[in-house]
């Protein structure tokens, strides 16, 4: 009975807190001057934050990630002279080390790499646990200056990058991690710097142990998605109980859901913004719903799943960290079934759009939005407008380069990886599956990976880098050129021939647009790799 409640609780919740807190946040991020804010403002800027326009915006956000990558990369190449280093750990190798980097800078966290034995304490708290609080912060802040562009009528600035980062850190991210990170350590996460311990007082197996819980309460507020520990949240280190794994599975979609209700605010439009959340949802739920009964029809449903979770607290996590971009496990998600493990590929597939990640899945559902409103006005006749703006070639040429610019690197990259025969352990549907979820999960910044995938390898860690950061950045790039075209648009009234943005229709529209345009892009792919092994699987062959 509890196990048929925890679905609906689950989605409830998430109904009933994220409006107040995205409205939270578009307070903080739209304030004039916050509570200790004032100290700092006349020490960077002399006064007050000067408003920046799409490129003064982009180049601060270029230049703060290369001087936080450099700075990652020379912690982690070099943490074997650095201090807290407990067990001695050798610096990285410069490709998994350049790799690791842009995975964090780019809030992606893939790992390949396990954490309790190739990173050092320093590298873990002042390396790591740092880029996942800018990196989740950076997505705020783009949402932030994307939606007062959208509103905005015949002007070319809105906002500053270095304000919206400071405020998305210290006022949103900050005080709710520790809040997480108390409740965690609650619940048995350990959080300490003592050095491992050695099982029955003998050496021969250490027990790694660290500051755990602050890593892991940032790691699923901010989306980030890498663990402590190589096996991540089902380790009972990072997840030891069912209440601390119904707070981390919280946590996983709280800000994302709440950045839907920021974007309806500081847009002014309410009701638009219960729409998309509502499109978000049902596709959350369908992809749930497939997973959860392939699974309960799937006879070793076991293997690969931690027995303290039940099915459905293990299918819900599987489901919410492929929707958002979080890639965190409490569960092997190559142990799957074929149809279950094809549904997390095709949720990372869609952009990490269905919340997403923190900030970047609402900016990247804006793309969608704008796409849906023009077809649908080429369908009806009507002028395509969106928020007062007319769309024209400029928008939708920069709102399908970022919409296709990660769909290309998962097809090409899956694509080269087969005819190096590298990474993939598996032999056929499944080793595609394996490398289409590995590159899905690079593009969308998700993290996660199918256990079979060797990553770290020089191709592995160079492409599926080079994959987090176009997979990042493209759509960055493309939302800010589309949001500052139509900001410096006069805003014309809206009339009866206006297609509304906060009807059940246009969700319907948003929703079918979502599907097509990805079912399209990947359903040859898809039927090739999770769709056959499954067919083939029910008639006994198995890979």
């Amino acid at each position: 009975m509890v196990e048929l409640l925890y679905f609906p609780f689950y989605i409830g919740l998430l109904i009933l807190v994220s409006p107040f807190f995205g409205y939270y946040m578009a307070f903080i991020l739209n304030a004039n001057v916050l509570p200790g804010e004032g100290i700092l403002n006349r020490f960077l800027y002399s006064g007050e934050p000067t408003n920046q326009n799409a490129k003064q915006y982009l180049q601060s956000l270029v230049w703060f990630h290369l001087l936080g990558g450099a700075f990652l990369f020379l912690i982690l190449r070099y943490q074997n002279v650095l201090p807290l280093n407990a067990m001695k750990i050798e610096g990285m190798d410069w490709d998994l080390a350049l790799n690791t980097t842009i995975s964090f800078i780019t809030n992606t966290n893939w790992q390949a790499y396990s954490g309790e034995s190739q990173l050092s304490y320093f590298s873990q708290m002042v390396g790591l646990t740092p880029q996942n609080f800018l990196s989740a912060g950076v997505g705020i802040s783009v949402l932030a200056f994307v939606s007062r562009a959208l509103v905005s009528s015949s002007e070319q600035k809105f906002g500053n990058f270095w304000q919206d980062l400071f405020r998305s850190t210290f006022y949103i991210l900050l005080p709710v991690s520790i809040l997480v990170a108390i409740l965690l350590i609650s619940q048995g996460v350990i959080q300490t710097l003592r050095e491992p311990i050695s099982l029955l007082g003998t050496d021969y197996q250490p027990i790694p142990l660290g500051p755990a819980a602050s890593q892991i309460a940032i790691k699923q507020i901010g989306t980030n998605g890498g663990g402590y520990f190589g096996v991540n949240s089902a380790h009972p280190f990072e997840n030891p109980t069912p209440i601390s794994n119904l707070i981390e599975m919280f946590s996983i979609l709280f800000i994302p859901a709440s950045c839907v209700f920021l974007y309806g605010k500081i847009t002014n439009s309410f009701r638009h913004a219960w729409v998309v959340f509502f499109v978000m949802l049902s596709l959350l739920i369908l992809g749930f719903f497939a997973v959860f009964f392939s699974e309960w029809n799937h006879p070793g449903f076991w293997e690969g799943k931690e027995t303290r979770f039940s099915l459905t607290e293990s299918s819900l996590w599987l489901s919410a960290t492929t929707a958002a971009s979080n890639g965190s496990v409490n569960s092997m998600h190559d142990s799957y079934s074929p149809l279950a493990g094809g549904i997390a590929i095709f949720q990372m597939m869609l952009g990490e759009i269905i919340f997403g990640g923190v900030g970047t899945g609402m900016y990247g559902m804006v793309l969608f939005l704008i796409l849906t409103v023009f077809l649908s006005g080429l369908m009806t006749g009507r002028t395509p407008e969106y928020f007062g703006k007319k769309i024209g070639s400029y928008e939708i040429k920069w709102t399908l380069f970022g919409i296709l610019t990660p769909t290309v690197c998962i097809l090409i990259g899956t694509t080269i990886t087969i005819f190096l025969n590298s990474g993939f352990t598996a032999k056929g549907p499944h080793a595609l599956s394996q490398i289409l979820y590995a590159f899905s999960s690079a593009s969308g910044n998700n993290g996660s990976a199918f256990a079979g995938f060797g990553a770290d390898t020089m191709w592995g860690n160079l492409s599926l880098g080079f994959c987090m950061f176009v997979g990042r950045f493209s759509v960055i790039y493309a939302v800010i050129m589309v949001a500052a075209s139509l900001g410096s648009k006069i805003t014309t009234k809206s009339s009866e021939g206006n297609f509304r943005l906060d009807t059940v229709l246009f969700g319907v529209l948003s929703f079918s647009v979502i599907v097509i345009v990805c079912g399209l892009s990947f359903f040859p792919v898809l039927a090739l790799g999770p769709i056959l092994e499954e067919l083939l699987m029910r008639s006994g062959i198995f890979f």
